[in-house]
């Protein structure tokens, strides 16, 4: 079942989502207003919409994991592919637009990384700081969707735009339904500062918290000319990397999108 916009809102969390692996890693609490993922030595958590959703505009608040979190990722994306593969990456033709909150040590800033993967092509890797501490109280995470751009915002706060630029041969996500994952899980192999800093056990089980889901169809939005100003100074202000200016990765040249 797919594209089935409602303007889901959900305070209610078992409507919209199944917990898919981790065993009991994953709870439900407070009659569906929260929803919690753990990890622990053994295994992470995640879970998955139960519908796929094509176009449109995604949001959920999220608590990161506190103190400690080096090693960590909370990930929180829209993939065409189940959800193991998508994790891997290895859908030749899939689509993805991807949130990831890479863990740090205590009183260290999370990196926000996005990705976007069309037709199976990502490494359009931009990454962030945030201007607030992600652990400390919820903030809303959204990712906007619509035949003409890709838009992620934190807070209502525009930080990265992927347009469709189609008529220059980037390919761009519109034909593939997308679900909604997130899964906890341990990557200190590369998360945290290039995997130098690993996974200190003795802090877990880690926990990120969620609530206040909401998936509405915004087929025409696109940013304003103020929005426009405001992604300019996040990206000025507090963009960490940009594929788009990485010289040393790209010998042969930019990618096409990033002319």
């Amino acid at each position: 079942m797919h594209g089935a916009f409602m303007g889901l809102s959900a305070s209610n969390l078992y409507q919209n989502f199944d917990i898919t692996w981790g065993d009991s890693r994953g709870k439900m609490l407070h009659n569906g207003e929260l929803l919690t993922l753990s990890l622990d030595k053994v295994s992470g958590s995640g879970f998955q919409s139960k519908i796929s959703y094509l176009f449109g505009k995604i949001d959920m608040q999220l608590k990161l994991v506190p103190g400690n979190s080096a090693g960590t990722v909370t990930a929180y994306y829209v993939c065409s592919l189940h959800n193991t593969l998508c994790l891997s990456s290895q859908g030749p033709m899939h689509d993805e637009i991807d949130f990831e909150f890479l863990g740090n040590l205590s009183g260290e800033p999370y990196i926000v990384h996005t990705n976007v993967y069309t037709q199976g092509k990502g490494e359009r890797e931009q990454q962030f700081y945030l201007w607030f501490d992600p652990t400390a109280d919820f903030h809303t995470y959204s990712m906007l969707w619509n035949p003409q751009t890709i838009v992620f915002s934190v807070d209502s706060t525009p930080i990265r735009e992927f347009k469709n630029m189609e008529s220059i041969g980037v390919p761009f996500p519109k034909n593939q339904p997308m679900k909604l994952y997130s899964s906890l899980w341990n990557a200190d192999q590369w998360a945290t500062r290039g995997g130098l800093v690993k996974t200190d056990w003795t802090q877990a089980p880690f926990t990120a918290s969620y609530r206040n889901f909401n998936a509405n169809p915004w087929l025409s939005q696109k940013l304003d000319a103020a929005s426009e100003e405001k992604l300019k100074w996040i990206q000025r202000k507090y963009m960490i990397y940009n594929y788009c200016t990485d010289a040393k990765r790209f010998p042969q040249g930019f990618p096409p999108e990033c002319q």
